[in-house]
């Protein structure tokens, strides 16, 4: 698979752009939020008076669960992502944003930057995301394919 995709499923991109383009053995992930396919958001959450309550936690862990999705859909994973960066709204927001990434990665994750920004394309969005993985190799054969004693694939190759 080489170039953009937009991931059914997900919320439809808000302009021009895909879920995810596909290049040189890397998967570029455009900024991505917790905006669920019916345009609700997650961790974003207002009462009968209007009363609008945001949780960075929900709101990081789904944004998070949004880029592994969108991974998986070129052959990718979490595991995958060598570069991360984050647009958080308000930097008070920081220390719970850090707890949720850390239940998803640690000291060996990806390099990452984190800046916060005036607003999002959303004002209940507390975060967005964009991220670089690369597009693991294949190393094994595809299941049920046994390879003759001492052969290889080639290496360098998408899953796609």
């Amino acid at each position: 698979m080489s170039g953009g995709r937009v991931v059914a499923g997900k919320a439809v991109p808000r302009g021009r752009f895909p879920h995810v383009k596909v290049a040189g053995g890397f998967a570029f992930v455009s900024g991505t939020s917790s905006r669920r396919p019916d345009n609700t958001i997650a961790g974003a959450e207002v009462d009968a008076l209007g009363t609008t309550a945001l949780d960075i936690r929900v709101q990081a862990r789904a944004v998070l669960e949004n880029v592994r999705d969108i991974l998986r859909e070129v052959g990718a994973d979490l595991r995958d992502l060598v570069q991360v960066t984050t647009y958080l709204v308000n930097m008070n927001d920081f220390g719970g944003y850090n707890e949720v990434y850390a239940e998803f990665f640690d000291e060996a994750g990806p390099a990452r930057t984190t800046v916060a920004v005036h607003q999002l394309p959303h004002p209940h969005l507390l975060i967005e995301i964009q991220a670089v993985a690369v597009l693991p190799s294949r190393t094994a054969p595809p299941s049920g394919v046994e390879l003759p004693s001492g052969a290889e694939l080639p290496s360098g190759g998408s899953h796609e």
